[in-house]
C-alpha cells in the first residue's frame, strides 16, 4: 500500500462518525499518526479504538471545537506526543440534528449554535494549529463546506450560511499564510450517505437528487478521498484557496 503520510500528525475534528471517521480512516491507512478530536468521548474512543485494531495509529482526544480552551489542550496534547502537526482537516459541524424549517422560526440559540460550531469553530481550530504550521513552514488545512452553499437550499440558512462562512474563511486564511507554505482549500460535498440517520433527508428527496446528477448514484464517504488526500499532500503544494465541489455532478459552477 503507499503510505503518502508516514509519520505525519494529521487532526480530523468530528471524527467520530460519519464523513470524519472515514477521513481518519483514510488517513491512518496511509500512515498518518491521527487525531480524533470528537466532542462525544464514547465516539472518540471507539474510532481510535477501530484505527488500532487495524494495526494502526491514533490518539482520542475528546474536543470541543467551539471551546477555545478545549482546543489547546487538545494541541497540548498532541504536541506532547507528536511534537507537530502537519494537517487540519475542519469537518466537525451540525447537520443531522437539525430540522428543515424556516428562517423565520429557527431560535437565535440554534442559530448561534449551528455557527459557532460549524463557522467559528474551524476558525478557531486554525487559529490553534497555525502557529505550530508556521514554525514548521508547512502545514495543510482543509475545511468541509458544502453543497447547500451552491445550491442555495432552503429551510436550513444556519447550516447554510456556516458552510458559506467556511468558503470566505479558506480563501482569506490562504492569504494569510502562504508566506508561511500553509495551504487552504476546501471540500464542498453533495449529498454523500454515510450511517448516519438524518430525519431531513427522506428517501425520495433523495432519489430525486441522485436523478439530477451526471452520476446517478448515491454518493458515499469513499468519493471524497481522492480529494482530501491529495490537498493533504504535497502534490497540492501549489494550490491554496480554492473550492472543490464533489457531488457528482449535480452543481456545474
Amino acid at each position: 500500500m503507499p503510505m503518502r503520510f508516514r509519520d505525519k500528525v494529521a487532526i480530523v475534528t468530528g471524527a467520530g462518525q460519519g464523513l470524519g471517521r472515514s477521513f481518519a480512516l483514510d488517513f491512518a491507512r496511509e500512515g498518518a499518526r491521527v487525531i480524533i478530536a470528537e466532542q462525544d468521548e464514547e465516539r472518540c474512543r471507539s474510532v481510535a479504538a477501530e484505527i488500532a485494531g487495524l494495526g494502526l495509529e491514533a490518539l482520542p482526544v475528546p474536543t470541543d471545537v467551539s471551546d477555545e480552551a478545549d482546543l489547546t489542550c487538545m494541541v497540548d496534547a498532541v504536541m506532547g506526543r507528536y511534537g507537530r502537526i502537519d494537517i487540519l482537516v475542519n469537518n466537525a459541524a451540525i447537520l443531522s440534528t437539525l430540522k428543515m424549517k424556516s428562517f423565520l422560526e429557527i431560535p437565535l440559540a440554534e442559530w448561534n449554535r449551528v455557527l459557532a460550531v460549524n463557522a467559528t469553530g474551524a476558525f478557531l481550530c486554525a487559529k490553534a494549529v497555525v502557529p505550530i504550521m508556521k514554525a514548521q513552514r508547512r502545514g495543510k488545512i482543509i475545511n468541509l463546506s458544502s453543497g447547500t452553499v451552491l445550491a442555495g437550499v432552503p429551510f436550513f440558512l444556519h447550516y447554510v450560511t456556516s458552510k458559506a462562512a467556511i468558503i470566505g474563511l479558506t480563501r482569506g486564511l490562504a492569504r494569510e499564510v502562504g508566506d508561511w507554505n500553509i495551504q487552504v482549500n476546501a471540500i464542498a460535498p453533495g449529498s454523500i450517505r454515510t450511517e448516519i440517520e438524518r430525519d431531513s433527508s427522506p428517501q425520495d428527496k433523495a432519489q430525486a437528487m441522485i436523478d439530477r446528477r451526471c452520476i446517478k448514484r448515491a454518493g458515499v464517504p469513499q468519493d471524497l478521498a481522492g480529494i482530501l488526500l491529495f490537498l493533504a499532500s504535497e502534490e497540492s503544494d501549489f494550490i491554496t484557496g480554492q473550492l472543490f465541489n464533489v457531488d457528482g455532478g449535480l452543481i456545474h459552477y
